[in-house]
């Protein structure tokens, strides 16, 4: 019987097995296991600091109805509906899952295409092949920030690659949408369109996140590339318009309930991205912020099997330059801000922290857990044993175009690009270095598939389709999605070879 558990649950599971496994049959001892789990905590509470403060940022602006200002006024640019579909589905999803992600892409944009008269089926699909790409920076950089964890590897070096691979899965992305919703002839009519714009996606993002910037890469990215959009359509540049018989029906009973201004609305995650600017760029701000800092010296963990572990300090976290702690104060900023403008009142406080609680708690719980069975399975030897075994099953010139494939089988099956980069980014680490592969390039690949894989993750599916009314027809959406996920991933798999 197939068993609809949620992340939480499985992730307890399988942490449960993992245990088992490691006292049975790779000498795990209670100081070993003791230990795996503390420095798991300082792995988690590294990427949960910056999702906690990415929901509550999110849902100040969600709550005031700032989401769908911005939403509703990209669907009045152009009568152009292929523009339309595009500055919605690939554009606005990329630019909320820069800042929110978890599903929230898909479940905001969807009903946004379904008002414009497309098919809630269709709605889905595309919106979920538009965010792919900007899934790794997306989400303030967690799961980017949680190879760079795993790895040791410093972000500036590892973000090169990353970046190179998801800049042209933006850009094969926008067609696809334009594919799937108009045709393949439809394709050279809108080829500057998406080159141009897919190009600023790509080039802004790999600015921001090859120099220190990864946290607001893709939000960064999506901001400026629909500010240039919006430029070049008003000029007549791009986007020429088209007959259109049907007018944008966007439902806009919220927006005329709170009336953010579009101004407004934008201006706090302008703030956003300005605070993360000044605290990595101004190396003075940076160094007197970064003065405290924790982490904890552990000491050579031995399993009773004699596998070493050796000393190492914890995942060492910057308190006051953590990504967190910039989402706070650009969160702080947003609620004076909107508060001023009577947008909050005393009872929005309770209401956004239940919604932060209800959205964040599950997935914490989750990533934990996973976080756990990851560091396990590296001091008891288990990964090493796959990565000898896929390094003796997989030729060295094969395992750059499997390792995308890798990474969105993990996301299929946690629901989450990030519990992906958990369960894999050592054991590719391993696996590459047994192959003499460039160890950073794998990383890209791993974290590129998983990004487009978690696209179809049938947890973001039932999410999405919750909110068009597709309850009960999840099926037929994952159906059509997967083929599209897998094309993205085999497409990534093919750009590896060639970058390898």
């Amino acid at each position: 019987m197939e068993k609809k558990w949620s992340g939480s649950k499985a992730g307890f599971v399988s942490w449960i097995y993992t245990i088992a496994l490691a006292f049975i049959f790779f000498g795990a001892n209670f100081p070993l296991i003791g230990y795996a789990h503390f420095k798991a905590v300082f792995l988690a509470v590294d990427v949960l600091l910056i999702i906690w403060m990415a929901l509550l940022f999110f849902h100040i602006s969600n709550y005031v109805g700032a989401i769908h200002v911005i939403g509703n006024a990209l669907s009045t640019f152009t009568t152009n509906k292929t523009i339309q579909v595009l500055l919605l589905a690939w554009l606005f999803t990329s630019f909320l899952q820069g800042l929110g992600g978890f599903g929230v892409p898909v479940a905001v944009t969807a009903p946004l295409l379904v008002g414009l008269g497309i098919n809630p089926i269709n709605a889905i699909i595309m919106a979920s092949i538009g965010h792919g790409w900007a899934v790794t920076f997306g989400s303030m950089g967690s799961s980017f920030q949680t190879m760079v964890a795993l790895s040791d590897i410093p972000g500036p070096i590892l973000a090169p690659d990353t970046a190179e691979l998801l800049g042209i899965m933006a850009i094969i992305s926008g067609f696809l949408i334009v594919q799937y919703y108009a045709g393949f002839r439809s394709i050279w009519k809108n080829l500057s369109f998406v080159l141009i714009i897919g190009s600023i996606l790509g080039i802004v993002q790999y600015l921001l996140a090859t120099n220190g910037l990864w946290t607001v890469a893709t939000s960064g990215a999506s901001i400026v590339a629909l500010g240039a959009a919006f430029l070049l359509i008003r000029i007549g540049l791009l986007g020429k318009e088209e007959k259109s018989s049907t007018q944008p029906q966007i439902d806009c009973k919220e927006i005329e309930q709170t009336k953010p201004s579009l101004y407004l609305s934008i201006s706090v995650y302008l703030i956003l991205i300005l605070l993360s600017a000044a605290i990595n760029l101004i190396p003075s701000l940076n160094n007197f912020l970064g003065q405290v800092k924790l982490t904890y010296k552990f000491p050579e963990i031995i399993s009773n099997l004699g596998w070493i572990t050796a000393p190492e300090n914890g995942r060492v976290i910057s308190l006051f330059t953590h990504p967190s702690m910039i989402l706070l104060g650009a969160s702080i900023v947003a609620f004076i801000l909107f508060r001023r403008k009577n947008l909050l009142d005393k009872k929005s406080y309770k209401k956004i922290i239940t919604s932060v609680i209800k959205s964040g708690m599950q997935s914490s719980v989750a990533i934990f857990f996973t976080v756990s069975i990851a560091v396990v399975m590296n001091h008891t030897g288990m990964i090493s044993i796959l990565a000898m075994g896929l390094s003796n099953l997989v030729s060295s010139t094969l395992y750059p175009a499997i390792t995308p494939f890798i990474g969105a089988l993990g996301a299929f099956i946690s629901g989450s690009n990030n519990n992906s980069n958990i369960l894999f980014t050592k054991l590719h680490i391993q696996t590459a270095q047994l192959m003499g592969l460039n160890v950073n390039l794998i990383l890209a690949a791993q974290s590129a598939g998983g990004a487009l894989g978690s696209i179809f993750a049938p947890a973001k599916v039932i999410v999405g389709c919750s909110t068009v009314g597709l309850v009960g027809k999840e099926g037929q959406v994952l159906k059509k999605l997967i083929k599209y996920g897998l094309f993205l991933v085999a497409f990534v798999a093919i750009i590896t070879l060639c970058m390898g």
